[in-house]
């Protein structure tokens, strides 16, 4: 049994090495809008983004126009042998592995950020409140080669980005960075959305002009060195 669900998670794997790790789906796939997320499990400011800002995106019709896509990677170093160096320890290139399993693993978006965002509330215990004791799935990949797989797949990602990410939280909506304009991020994907399904209500004038007082994030800059 253990060793069918390696080969299941191998498999997945190979399909989201293969076609997850752009900054955008490939032209005609969706005509949803791309929001993707580059951060780091231990920022303070990607901590609150996605506990307190991307909740909207799942809680609301938001997700009817928007794919959002986890990039957890952030500020970290990649060695000339291969090795992540986390901006915060060892501490956070863990839970960084423990979220990009969880990504592979659950392919609903919705599931994975439910995930995410418990981890980023309980960082010290995020297995007992998180998994409450179930997560055989997350541990088994994990521990094999096919998290480090993951983590060098969104090392190349991360690193591939032009203009390249000046600090995390990093967002960028159909490739364009939003630099750190954090309140402008419903009106930027309400505006750059094509296709033909309703309009959230989200995207009312009177919605965005209330989201004009969202505070500033502290936001962790790449060029700061390692916490540890």
């Amino acid at each position: 049994m253990a060793s069918s669900f390696s080969t299941k998670l191998v498999f997945f794997a190979c399909c989201f090495l293969l076609f997850t790790f752009s900054d955008k789906l490939v032209a005609g796939q969706s005509d949803k809008v791309q929001l993707n997320l580059y951060y780091e499990s231990l920022c303070p400011g990607c901590q609150q983004f996605i506990i307190n800002t991307l909740v909207e995106f799942f809680d609301s019709d938001l997700d009817t126009i928007t794919d959002v896509n986890f990039v957890p990677f952030g500020n970290a170093e990649l060695s000339d042998n291969q090795t992540i160096i986390c901006q915060h320890g060892e501490e956070e290139c863990k839970l960084n592995k423990i979220e990009a399993c969880i990504i592979t693993t659950y392919p609903d978006p919705k599931l994975q950020y439910s995930f995410i965002r418990c981890v980023e509330n309980y960082t010290e215990d995020w297995e007992s409140s998180c998994f409450n004791g179930a997560a055989d799935d997350i541990n088994t990949c994990y521990n094999s080669d096919l998290s480090t797989k993951l983590m060098l797949g969104y090392a190349n990602q991360t690193l591939s980005l032009n203009p390249e990410h000046e600090f995390v939280p990093w967002v960028t909506v159909n490739s364009g960075p939003l630099y750190d304009n954090f309140s402008e991020l419903v009106s930027r994907v309400c505006n750059s959305y094509q296709g033909t399904a309703p309009l959230p209500t989200q995207c009312n004038s009177t919605a965005l002009a209330e989201r004009k007082g969202w505070s500033k994030l502290q936001v962790s800059y790449a060029n700061e060195a390692t916490n540890y």
